[in-house]
Order: structure tokens, then sequence, then C-alpha cells
């Protein structure tokens, strides 16, 4: 057995090339092999939110604060709020993160597939990011 105590690991900045604006990771699991299952908490500020990208097994958020946006390629943007659980399947393309006004955390959970838990793909541009949110901008 293995307790990992509350803010026992640091918490890192987001990655610009992975995301836009303020993004805050506190990690809370990441087993070693042969266990395959990742998680953290992520936080966005107003504004903030993922590249687009995918994960080789899929990948399951547990909103646990604020307001969100997620959308899936193709798909409309949703709002998203406490209590809310999102499914993106296996190879899905998508992106999360806050609304335009409002910040957003959810817990991540994903799982590795030959030592890879997910693709990065290109920004979501300001334009397709404000022009794809649902018309009252903060769900």
């Amino acid at each position: 057995m293995e307790i990992r105590r509350a803010g026992s690991q640091p918490s890192g900045r987001g990655p610009g090339e992975w995301f836009t604006g303020t993004v805050r990771i506190d990690p809370l699991h990441s087993p070693p092999d042969p266990a395959r299952v990742s998680m953290a908490l992520v936080t966005f500020e107003p504004g903030a939110r993922t590249a687009w990208h995918t994960h080789p097994l899929g990948q399951t958020l547990i909103v646990t604060a604020g307001c969100g946006w997620v959308q899936r390629e193709g798909g409309p943007v949703e709002v998203v709020r406490p209590g809310d659980v999102v499914w993106f399947p296996p190879g899905e393309k998508h992106w999360h993160g806050a609304t335009a006004s409002t910040a957003m955390s959810h817990i991540a959970i994903q799982e590795r597939l030959d030592g890879s838990a997910v693709t990065w793909m290109e920004q979501v541009g300001e334009e397709d990011y404000r022009t794809g949110a649902p018309p009252d901008r903060n769900g």
C-alpha cells in the first residue's frame, strides 16, 4: 500500500506548447509499470485551455470547480460544471479548459499505452475558442 499525502507532490505550470493561458497541474497519481493509469488535478484560469489532443486509451474528466468548456473535433463546445464527468473515447481529438470569464478545475484520468498517455496537436486558436463558445459565454 502507498499513501500519497495531499501537498506531497509539487504543482507545475502547464507547458506553453500544450496549453494556452495559465494552467496549474497538481499530480495525483502516476504509478510505476505495469499500472497504466495516471491522474492529475488541472486548474485553468479564465481563457486557459489545452491544445487539441488525443489519448490512446481515452480520458475521463471529473469537473471539481468553476465552469468550463469541452469540445470534440467536429462537435459543439459543451459547458461543464462541478460534478460533471466527461469521457473522451480512445483517439478522439478534443480540447478542454475554462470559459472566457470563469476558472475551471478538473481531475484528468488517462491510461498509458506503450508508455504514452497523450498525443498533443495544434493549439486551439483564440478565434475558434471564442466563436465556438455557447452564446451565453459563461455556460
